[in-house]
């Protein structure tokens, strides 16, 4: 009982002390409380203001879209505002979309104005926000897509979300290799066209950024290739274009990786070089003849898409018929004669008068059109005998055994 007497007395003065101290420093218990739930609210977490600071890029909620200004709460102790010049990089679509209660990213230009306000910038959070993308993209190699809004002397320049990119002209595919006129007329004509680009050099420091179209599309027909190939098989016959010819044939797009048709199956006929039937930019039918899988290579042919036109010579063709063709080639022997697309007949030297001949090129150049009589004609072996001798019908059977067998041995 003593106790509880004795605490009741210690609390009562604890309070009469308090309430002295509070008078003496001329602050009533009121007062006081409210100090103390001043003091919980600024403590709350909730109520943390953030400390912003010139260059910070942070997430705001749009309060109130004005004709000329932005408002935005970014957790300060006041709205921020993102003026006219701070928001040029936005087309009148976009303008048109923002909505109070929209995020948006923004750059903090000034921390505070003279209204206790921040200053806000979209168009260089923007800037800030495509110069990230743009260092993760260099490091992983990703392809990107920008349009082209001018061009200099010496290439394209691009736009991406307020970063300006430079493509070298040798890092274009779509411009050659003429005079400077040429490249800048191609260039002209590529502006406002979307291309395809890598990251090949950035120095945010420097303000550098330099994409090449070339890698990107390398990059892009590899990836297609991987594909191409695994689901390509031999036999199939596919439509492609023609990228280059070179001496021993012409390379041929069929859609994502280019394959190559020798020489030797371009035509049916006689063919020196590519470019006497294919040009770059040609359209045509392929067959597939072979694919390495492990070297990613693919052999193709023009001429199996063709009729063979051996497979029907004995009905178009009989001994003793009078033919017209054109000289393709001497020999010591003779002269190869090409008298439909895919067939040659033979004249042996010894059939190419009466007369005796040393060598062929006496009687015949290379391109002559001739007139020539059948003495022969194996299907198999793909193979006609002619001959210039006015020679009776009579004697066409004997001179066809002879010759098979001469002919023979000089091939």
């Amino acid at each position: 009982m003593e106790q509880q007497e004795q605490a009741a007395t210690n609390h009562q003065q604890t309070n009469a002390a308090q309430s002295f101290g509070d008078a003496a420093n001329g602050q009533s218990a009121d007062q006081r409380d409210d100090r103390e739930l001043m003091e919980q609210f600024l403590a709350n977490p909730a109520h943390d203001y953030r400390n912003l600071q010139y260059g910070d890029t942070v997430d705001g909620i749009i309060m109130r879209v004005g004709r000329d200004e932005i408002l935005v709460d970014i957790g300060a102790k006041a709205e921020g505002v993102v003026p006219a010049r701070e928001m040029q990089s936005l087309s009148d679509d976009d303008r048109a979309a923002l909505k109070p209660g929209d995020p948006l990213l923004v750059f903090v230009v000034q921390s505070e104005d003279k209204e206790g306000r921040a200053t806000l910038s979209i168009d260089r959070a923007r800037q800030e926000k495509s110069w990230r993308r743009l260092q993760q993209c260099y490091e992983t190699g990703e392809i990107i897509e920008a349009k082209v809004i001018n061009y200099n002397k010496g290439g394209l320049l691009v736009n991406l979300d307020g970063v300006r990119g430079f493509v070298p002209s040798s890092q274009v595919s779509g411009i050659g290799r003429g005079s400077e006129a040429q490249k800048q007329s191609e260039m002209a004509r590529m502006v406002g066209q979307t291309l395809a680009l890598k990251v090949i050099e950035i120095n945010r420091n420097r303000n550098r950024l330099i994409l090449s179209e070339r890698q990107a599309a390398m990059d892009v027909r590899e990836g297609r290739k991987g594909e191409l190939l695994s689901a390509l098989k031999e036999g199939d016959v596919r439509e492609g274009v023609v990228t280059s010819v070179c001496d021993f044939g012409a390379f041929v797009d069929i859609g994502g990786a280019d394959g190559l048709v020798h020489l030797s199956e371009l035509s049916w006929s006689r063919v020196k070089h590519p470019s006497e039937i294919l040009k770059p930019g040609d359209k045509v039918q392929v067959y597939v003849l072979s694919i390495d899988n492990e070297r990613k290579r693919i052999a193709l042919s023009l001429k199996r898409t063709q009729h063979e036109p051996w497979a029907t010579v004995g009905e178009r063709y009989h001994i003793g018929q009078m033919v017209e063709g054109v000289v393709t080639q001497l020999a010591p022997f003779g002269a190869f004669v090409r008298i439909e697309d895919g067939v040659e007949g033979l004249i042996h030297v010894s059939e190419m008068g009466d007369g005796r001949v040393q060598h062929p090129r006496d009687v015949l150049q290379e391109g002559d059109a001739v007139q020539a009589r059948i003495i022969r004609i194996d299907p198999a072996r793909k193979r006609i005998g002619l001959s210039m001798r006015q020679s009776s019908d009579d004697q066409i059977a004997h001179q066809s055994s002879d010759k098979e067998e001469e002919s023979d041995a000089d091939e």
